[in-house]
């Protein structure tokens, strides 16, 4: 992670260049370890500690957005087989490396009612859906090597 003391004033964003999109979500702050994610369609999602009822931990929010890309990147090539009404499930286990406080592992599995496929139809459905997740879902692109660089700048408001 990089840090920077980047001020309103002097922005440290990269130009924008035709083969890269950029999208403002934000976090604020409602309680002691407690925030509401938000996006600019209005969009929210509650952040906090496990403990917390109601609320997504930082690390439940990561594995459900590769839950929810890795979905949404086979739903398609799914569907085209199984039909519109196909039900999806994505399950997500985390394994988290306490002493390095980092999530060394997330298992996924898809879960779709397949039976109306001979064994070659379902060998032939899950290698589609695998090469749909790993060319189009984005999190898990972004979180595989190389990795993501973060970008962390301190701004203030006073």
């Amino acid at each position: 992670m990089t840090t920077s003391n980047a001020t309103p004033d002097a922005p440290e964003t990269p130009e924008p260049e035709s083969t890269h999109t950029f999208e403002t979500l934000w976090t604020e702050r409602v309680g002691a370890r407690t925030y509401v994610g938000r996006n600019e369609r209005g969009g929210e999602v509650r952040i906090g500690p496990q403990e917390l009822a109601g609320a997504f931990t930082p690390g439940e929010l990561l594995a459900i957005a590769l839950a929810g890309c890795t979905g949404m990147s086979a739903d398609s090539p799914i569907a085209r087989r199984l039909g519109d009404d196909v039900a999806i499930s994505v399950g997500a286990t985390r394994i988290k490396d306490v002493p390095g406080n980092r999530y060394g592992q997330i298992s996924l599995e898809i879960v779709v009612d397949a039976a109306s496929l001979d064994e070659a139809g379902r060998a032939q459905l899950q290698n589609v859906a695998r090469r749909a997740v790993d060319s189009q879902c984005t999190v898990g692109r972004s979180i595989e090597p190389p990795g993501v660089h973060v970008d962390l700048a301190f701004s203030d408001e006073g």
